[in-house]
């Protein structure tokens, strides 16, 4: 594969990873897992250390943009970065207008990723399954936690950011279901919409420190203990489909900055109870559309990496 080639189709990776990270459930990290980047994103912002950092006061800025995997890292920040702001108003529309077929369509995206990142494994022991089952558990207790009242002080943007960038960096946990547990969620929204650089480059901030920090963890489980770890971040995944599912009954309501009601509260229930619960269409022809076209989006998606690397 030439280089055009190559980074053309890191920079569609990109945009996927944006766009998943705008929706609060689906993580970036799940689509670096999926598209085979996930090892190399973490090796190329492992690579912003102490003495390629020295490069820089040494003016030596061809081979510091080298060390770093600059082709990499910059058309993937790219694509994320024309992704948010192309797709934000696309994504807050189909979450709230077609919300059923969107989360059938990532339930099936995240769950046939799960099981086909642990072919991965080349030996299983019950550390392995130990660590999917913990995994799982993890994802599951935290996509049940409520969102809480927190300040929009300036330094909060800072910390959320630093928190948020952790989980977009995990596969299956989600950033922005983090936000949204934090009660940053819409502000950060609003903020890309309205283009409030001020709050977008503190969260910025946030970002870098955290996923700088907690990219070296993840990268020397993955080192020290290859297997286990991929079965706890398949895990990861596996418990996310507790926020994706979509049927979904609203037990209680808030009122968002705006003004509007919005939901505070939700509990999954059955398509068969959602038109008695909810009074809605459960959607349920759309709804199986979308989860094996996830399916088999993915399964095209490994097929055709595997001609490209043939290639």
């Amino acid at each position: 594969m030439n280089q055009l080639n190559k980074y053309g189709l890191t920079y569609l990776k990109g945009l996927a990873m944006g766009a998943a990270d705008i929706v609060p459930g689906v993580s970036g990290g799940s689509i670096a897992l999926i598209a085979g980047i996930y090892q190399e994103l973490l090796d190329s912002i492992n690579a912003f250390n102490l003495d390629n950092l020295k490069l820089l006061k040494s003016f030596q800025i061809k081979e510091f943009y080298l060390r770093l995997n600059g082709n990499f890292l910059l058309s993937l920040v790219l694509g994320i970065m024309t992704s948010i702001f192309a797709l934000s108003r696309v994504i807050t529309y189909l979450m709230d207008e077609h919300p059923i077929p969107l989360w059938s369509f990532f339930s099936g995206l995240i769950l046939v990723s799960a099981f086909l990142i642990l072919k991965e494994i080349k030996k299983w022991n019950l550390v392995v399954i130990v660590s999917i089952a913990i995994g799982t558990a993890f994802a599951w207790w935290v996509t049940n936690l409520p969102p809480t009242t927190t300040p929009n002080d300036y330094w909060f943007t800072f910390v959320a950011g630093a928190i948020a960038i952790c989980a977009m960096i995990l596969p299956g946990i989600s950033g922005s279901f983090v936000l949204l547990i934090l009660g940053q969620y819409e502000r950060i929204l609003q903020a890309v919409l309205d283009k409030d650089f001020i709050t977008l480059a503190l969260f910025a901030s946030g970002c870098l420190v955290g996923i700088l920090s907690f990219s070296r963890v993840v990268a020397f489980l993955l080192r020290r203990f290859h297997a286990a770890t991929i079965g706890l971040l398949s895990g990861f995944m596996l418990g996310s489909v507790n926020e994706l599912w979509p049927w979904k009954q609203v037990t209680s309501w808030r009122t968002s900055s705006s003004g509007k009601e919005v939901p505070f509260l939700t509990e999954n229930i059955l398509p068969g109870e959602y038109l008695a619960q909810v009074g809605l269409d459960p959607q349920l022809g759309w709804a199986i559309g979308a989860f094996f076209f996830g399916i088999g989006l993915v399964l095209f998606i490994e097929w055709l990496a595997s001609k490209l690397q043939q290639a």
